[in-house]
């Protein structure tokens, strides 16, 4: 599917990058902004990752994560033009969705149900996840801009998609501070 022998093609220098369907665009619209920003979440969460043990369950829910990021990205970087294609587009996929569901009810199964809101912090982990999941929620931000623009189109499960692991990285910061035991709560109005 992907085969990258060189890293630098020199076609970007112009401020465009191409699109999976070979049409090109500058590199600050909104679609571009939008599959940039998610990339920028899967870093976040591959950062979140270093604090969490290779074998544990949050850390193979975080990589099925980062593979979907890709997939997202896939998805966003090829619009549904109504064209014919040389190839099927990677599209996310309701079940994705379905799975990210199941496994913030398994996480979220583990906590203390909130009586106040949390903190980013407690652990490295779960400030780190907190920082993801800022980056997931503007990615999905730009995603719902860029459908509503006039004649775009984003997969209704992409949007989806994003705004459940928005939900998933903030149970799993939770569940990164000894499922909730350690979270930092914000307490209103403390400093006036």
């Amino acid at each position: 599917m992907v085969k990258l022998n060189k890293i630098y093609t020199k076609t970007g220098d112009d401020g465009t990058t191409g699109l999976g369907n070979g049409e090109r665009r500058k590199k600050h619209d909104l679609r571009v902004d939008a599959y940039g920003t998610v990339d920028e979440a899967n870093a976040c969460v591959g950062m979140a990752r270093l604090y969490t043990p290779g074998s544990s369950e949050l850390d193979a829910v975080l990589a099925r994560i980062q593979n979907d990021f890709f997939d997202l990205g896939a998805d966003l970087a090829t619009p549904d033009t109504g064209k014919k294609l040389k190839y099927e587009p990677l599209r996310v996929s309701d079940q994705q969705v379905a799975r990210v569901e199941t496994e913030i009810d398994m996480l979220n199964a583990r906590q203390e149900p909130l009586a106040s809101f949390v903190l980013p912090g407690g652990s490295p982990a779960s400030a780190a996840l907190h920082l993801a999941r800022t980056v997931a929620r503007r990615a999905e931000r730009l995603m719902v801009e860029l459908a509503d623009l006039p004649g775009e189109k984003v997969n209704p499960a992409g949007l989806h998609y994003i705004n459940r692991v928005s939900d998933l990285l903030f149970v799993a910061a939770r569940c990164a501070n000894d499922n909730g035991k350690s979270d930092v709560l914000w307490i209103p109005g403390e400093n006036r």
